[in-house]
Order: structure tokens, then C-alpha cells, then sequence
């Protein structure tokens, strides 16, 4: 190609600064990122004629974006990792890859940070360095302009996407707020106490007491699996139809049988429930129960203590359950029950050791005798506390004791 008269050069200048104009309106016009991107091939293909061009930019990889007039299809080509520390307009020359084919790479920055890069073919005539240079003013001049309209598009998207979060994370933690008892018994016959320590804003944890009719009561945890609103959606559904059982029947067999029913046809298969479910009946001393796929609580008395592991699997896996073998205790009067989620036992020190329901189990023996249920529960924190020292909480924290002495 020839080199450019003065008079075209006035008129390129004029058609550069019209494109540019385009460009900033149709900005202002609020048009997606492709419409943006197709803006942005017509108006260098229009204005300069080039020949080949290939834009690079960074999403969470480097991709080509715009491609035209090239013998490679650089669409389907990964950015070759010498090119990114590039800080200037460079000529390429003795390239020996498909990029060989392109006369310049342009780096496009905002705020020192590296948004694009451009590779073009054929930008005027290679005698004339003024006009040269002026191209490639103009192309980084475009791609800069476009390029910060479309991360202040992704920034506009992640911005929405955190709030939307927000405010979905506020919603579960108000419907979890609900699903808490908000008083537990403390006599001299029954005392339960409770911590529930949740790892982020929402937990999956959740622990019920259902009083009955002559002193019987239900006594339950549960922990979901998934978190947010469709996790706290579905356990509040758990309480509900728990709660609705409750007053239905005693039969644990059937409770369970139904919530397992309800939760499948709930959560459709995306999320299960791990429960236990016990009935303390005082006029005879009899504790049954059902452990499905929960950590086995441990039962306390006279100084030792048994896992409570008899039931059947997680609730919402299967359509009908598999099996169900509930247990059954008697003489369980003058005795220390602890319910507890995975978060207490899989609590883990520097050297990635558990601290493990036998941990658990010895301070609860040891602890036995102590009458203020709420300082035992704060003494068994302090001992994971001391067991993980520095390493952090990596789940939600629900222990439940409850001492019955009638």
C-alpha cells in the first residue's frame, strides 16, 4: 500500500475521531459486550483497512475475542505466555508460530492492569512511521475505550451477582433464625442446652425439642447437606413436617418413614438430610430412637458411655428407605445424652488429625457429673479450642446435652 498524502492523513484523523465518537455513543447506549465487540471490528476494518487482526482479552483465561483475515483461526489458539509480559506496542518480527503472520502486538492496560491484547496485519504502509504510529495511537486508543466499557460490565455483573447473594444468604438466615428453639427445658427432671455455632451466615445444622403429651418429649439434630436458601428452605420443610408428626403419632418408625418421603419429594435428589430422632418416655425409663446417617450422639451413664448408631440411612436419598432398625434403651433415667453435628468431631489440628468422637466421648465421661449443662457444653468448646489451637473452624458447630433425671 502506498504511503498517505497529507490530505488523507487529515482525513483519516477526521474518520478516526468520528469512529470514536460511535464508539463512545453506542457505549452510552448501554450495548452488550458483543455488540460492542462487533462495533469494534467494523470500525477498524472501516477506518484503517487492516488486513488482519486478532483481540486477546483476559476473562478468567486469555481468549480471542475478534478475529479476521488471518490464515490461522486464532479463536481456537491460547495466547502463548511470552506475549503477556509485553508493556508497549511491539513489532513482530521472526515470530515462528501462527502469531508470525501479524506485523504489531498492542497491549491494552487500565490501572496497570493488562485487559487486552492486539495483534494486526497490514496497518498502512510500512515506509511511513508517522502514519504508522498513529494507527496504532488509534487502535489502542479504541481498544482501551472498549475494553474498560466492558469490564465495568463484568464489574456491573459481579456486582449484582454478590448482592443477589447477599441478600439470598439474608433470607436463609432469616428463615434458620426460626428454626431454633427459642427456650429449652431446665428442671430438675429434664435440662437441655444447647450451642450452635454456624460456619458461615447460614449453617446446615439444626436441633429441635418437641414436647409431648405426660412428660414425654423428641428430641432431634439434623444437618443438611448444601447450603443457602434452597438448604435452609428444605430444613425448615424437615421442621415443619417433624413438628406436624409429632402431634400425629410416637411411632419414630413412621415419623421417619414420612420425613424421608417428604425430603426426597423436596429436594428431588440435590440435597440429603442426616437426622437423629429419640423419644424419652419417663413412665417407664425408655429411650428409643433412630439414627439416620447422623454422628452417633453418645449416651452417658454411671461414668461410661455408648454410641447411638441404630436406625437406618440419610433421609432424601432414596424414594423408600432401604431398612430401619430403630434402638431402644431402658432404665435410661440418670443419664447425659450429647448431640452433636460432624463440625464437633471433624474439627482438625496442625498435623491433620481429628479430634473424633472418642475425644468426645472421654470429656463427656469425665464431665459427667457436672449439674450446669451450659457450662459443660462451654468446657467441651474450650477442649476443641485447645485441640485445634491456631487451625480454623472449616464447618458449622451444633451440640446439644440433655440430662434426664426422671
Amino acid at each position: 500500500m502506498e504511503s498517505l498524502s497529507l490530505q488523507n492523513r487529515y482525513e483519516l484523523k477526521e474518520l478516526e475521531l468520528n469512529a470514536l465518537l460511535e464508539v463512545t455513543q453506542a457505549i452510552n447506549n448501554n450495548l452488550n459486550e458483543d455488540s460492542l465487540y462487533k462495533i469494534y471490528n467494523f470500525t477498524l476494518r472501516a477506518n484503517l483497512s487492516l488486513r488482519k487482526l486478532a483481540l486477546y482479552v483476559l476473562d478468567e483465561n486469555w481468549a480471542c475475542k475478534v478475529n479476521f483475515g488471518t490464515k490461522a483461526n486464532f479463536q481456537s489458539l491460547d495466547l502463548p505466555s511470552e506475549f503477556i509480559s509485553i508493556k508497549k506496542a511491539t513489532p513482530l518480527q521472526g515470530v515462528d508460530s501462527p502469531f508470525g503472520e501479524f506485523d504489531n502486538i498492542i497491549p491494552v492496560a487500565h490501572k496497570n492492569q493488562r485487559l487486552a491484547f492486539v495483534f494486526v496485519g497490514g496497518l498502512y504502509s510500512s515506509d511511513d512511521e508517522e502514519i504508522s504510529r498513529s494507527g496504532i495511537n488509534f487502535i489502542q486508543a479504541l481498544s482501551n475505550i472498549i475494553m474498560v466499557a466492558i469490564e465495568n460490565k463484568k464489574l456491573a455483573r459481579k456486582q449484582l451477582r454478590q448482592e443477589a447473594l447477599r441478600k439470598e444468604l439474608e433470607i436463609a438466615h432469616q428463615v434458620q433464625k426460626y428454626l431454633i428453639p427459642k427456650s429449652l427445658p431446665s428442671t430438675e427432671a429434664l435440662q437441655i442446652a444447647a450451642l450452635y455455632l454456624p460456619h458461615d451466615k447460614v449453617g446446615g445444622d439444626y436441633y429441635d425439642y418437641l414436647p409431648l403429651e405426660d412428660g414425654r418429649f423428641v428430641l432431634c439434630i439434623a444437618d443438611v447437606s448444601g447450603k443457602g436458601i434452597p438448604a435452609a428452605l428444605l430444613m425448615s420443610n424437615f421442621q415443619a413436617s417433624l413438628r406436624t408428626l409429632a402431634k400425629k403419632t410416637d411411632d419414630l418408625v413412621e415419623m421417619v418413614e414420612t420425613l424421608n418421603h417428604q425430603t426426597y419429594d423436596s429436594a428431588r435428589g440435590d440435597n440429603f438430610i442426616t437426622v437423629f430422632l429419640c423419644l424419652y418416655d419417663p413412665s417407664n425409663c425408655t429411650l428409643s430412637y433412630i439414627n439416620a446417617g447422623h454422628n452417633p450422639p453418645i449416651f452417658i451413664q454411671e461414668g461410661k458411655g455408648q454410641l447411638l448408631e441404630s436406625g437406618t440411612t440419610i433421609l432424601g436419598a432414596f424414594k423408600s428407605l432401604p431398612f430401619i432398625s430403630p434402638g431402644f434403651l431402658e432404665n435410661a433415667d440418670s443419664s447425659l445424652l450429647a448431640l452433636y453435628t460432624d463440625g464437633v468431631t471433624e474439627i482438625e489440628n496442625a498435623e491433620e488429625e481429628q479430634f473424633g468422637p472418642e475425644r468426645l466421648q472421654q470429656l463427656l465421661e469425665e464431665q459427667e457429673g457436672e449439674s450446669n449443662l451450659g457450662t459443660l457444653n462451654d468446657r467441651l468448646m474450650e477442649a476443641l479450642d485447645a485441640f485445634r489451637e491456631d487451625m480454623p473452624y472449616n464447618d458449622d458447630i451444633t451440640l446439644v446435652t440433655c440430662r434426664i433425671t426422671a
